[in-house]
């Protein structure tokens, strides 16, 4: 009989060390790196070193691996995006005494092989993102979502994809800027203050915009603190007052028909999943 000696037990990684070793910004390499380390309960320490586009700055940071992997008696855990074979060679060599996980080698290798076609060895780069299309619409995005920031202007939300409601510090300018980053979504947002909550109904500026709106919520505790780190002992921080806006709030979004959810407990890409989900499906597909 074979005897696994698995523990059950969560393993410690805060005195380990994860590198993100790439020859372009290391962005591609440290998000998927992440996403990974995510399913372990550790913290470790993070350390990125972009930009390693040559044979001495791969030999730089091998010898920068093999000291921290002496140092803290445990191998370093390397995420590499390295296009040049040259430079892959000397991180995924055996003089390197980290344990190397090569993203081109596990994703981009056996895809080329399916497609019977080279990649553009291009992974995670951006030399070409002046000339892209899409990185204009984001850009073009991430202004209209500044300018419509916290119900600055009311122009042109006949061309929003999305607009934000909910009541000041629930999460719409952070959730309205990752959806224009990331998904090239004009997103404005809206407030919803005690004045519209003593008029009983939507703001005028956003009645003809109804289905392009979403409402975010968050609990009045959670949002009671978030106000107090802003405006210590006011009535606007006061949980009372909190209690107050948030009930409003998801009453006229009730009374709307307008989706919402909770921003309590979820991230800004669960938010704006569900947003697209909901408003925009088609930008779920590239």
């Amino acid at each position: 009989m074979i005897r696994c000696n698995f523990s059950s037990r969560p393993v410690a990684m805060t005195d380990r060390t994860v590198f993100f070793v790439s020859d372009g910004t290391g962005i591609t390499a440290e998000t998927f790196g992440n996403s990974i380390l995510n399913q372990f309960p550790a913290k470790p320490r993070h350390v990125r070193r972009p930009f390693i586009d040559t044979v001495d700055k791969a030999v730089a940071v091998v010898e920068e691996i093999n000291e921290v992997t002496a140092r803290e008696g445990k191998r370093s855990i390397v995420f590499i995006t390295l296009i040049d074979d040259a430079v892959r060679s000397i991180v995924t060599g055996p003089g390197c005494k980290g344990l190397v996980l090569d993203m081109f080698r596990t994703f981009v290798e056996p895809l080329e092989a399916e497609l019977g076609v080279k990649s553009n060895h291009r992974v995670g780069r951006f030399s070409d993102a002046s000339e892209s299309a899409e990185y204009h619409d984001r850009i073009e995005a991430i202004n209209f979502s500044l300018a419509h920031d916290d119900g600055q202007s009311a122009r042109n939300l006949d061309v929003a994809d999305v607009i934000l409601l909910g009541v000041s510090r629930s999460g719409k300018t952070p959730t309205s800027l990752y959806l224009a980053m990331q998904h090239g979504i004009k997103a404005a947002n809206y407030p919803l203050i005690p004045e519209d909550f003593d008029r009983g109904y939507l703001p005028k500026p956003l009645q003809p915009f109804k289905r392009k709106c979403f409402g975010l919520t968050i609990d009045p505790e959670r949002l009671s603190q978030i106000r107090h780190e802003r405006r210590p002992d006011s009535k606007y921080a006061a949980l009372a007052n909190c209690r107050y806006e948030v009930n409003e709030a998801e009453a006229m979004m009730r009374r709307e028909g307008i989706a919402w959810l909770s921003s309590t407990h979820k991230s800004i890409e669960e938010i704006a999943t569900t947003i697209l989900r909901d408003l925009r499906p088609d930008r779920l597909i590239y």
